[in-house]
């Protein structure tokens, strides 16, 4: 059975805590949908002020909307559109302060005010991206970009 411990110490040792309960969590388990499900119910309920933590998966043309938890998604999401798009185009993280100044931002939640979004990838191959947003504007800093990249590279590692 798994158990979630809070989080303590400075940012970096939480997600630290937070990357050695995901390993926990995935230990084992190589299905794609039941590994985002769990990471985003782990991520949602760890990390303070969120409002949705969730997967797109590329179906090989757009994102598609995975497990993620938080209000109901956009369900697709073209290449060239939004945060996500972004991530998934460049293959570069993206960490916004402001969405609402964001080129081409998609409103899912107009309640999310900051986004960072990691590009999930298989050496060159895109399997989609991790996007994590906040009711707070400049929510995220390089702390948690780093801390929750390491949490897409556990889920990454995970598939093989």
């Amino acid at each position: 059975m798994f158990t979630s411990s809070p989080l303590t110490g400075s940012k970096p040792e939480q997600y630290a805590a937070l990357a050695a309960q995901a390993r926990a969590l995935l230990h084992g388990e190589r299905d794609a949908i039941a590994n985002a499900a769990n990471l985003s119910a782990l991520v949602y309920h760890a990390l303070p002020d969120l409002n949705w933590v969730g997967f797109y998966l590329f179906d090989g043309t757009e994102l598609v909307v995975g497990p993620f938890q938080g209000l109901p998604a956009c369900v697709r999401i073209p290449l060239d559109k939004g945060v996500c798009g972004a991530a998934a185009r460049t293959r570069q993280t993206q960490r916004v302060d402001d969405v609402h100044a964001f080129p081409g931002h998609i409103a899912c939640d107009s309640a999310s005010r900051s986004e960072l979004v990691v590009p999930l990838q298989d050496g060159e191959r895109l399997i989609g991206v991790f996007d994590v947003d906040s009711p707070l504007p400049a929510r995220f800093d390089a702390d948690d970009q780093a801390g929750l990249e390491a949490i897409a590279a556990l889920y990454v590692a995970s598939l093989s």
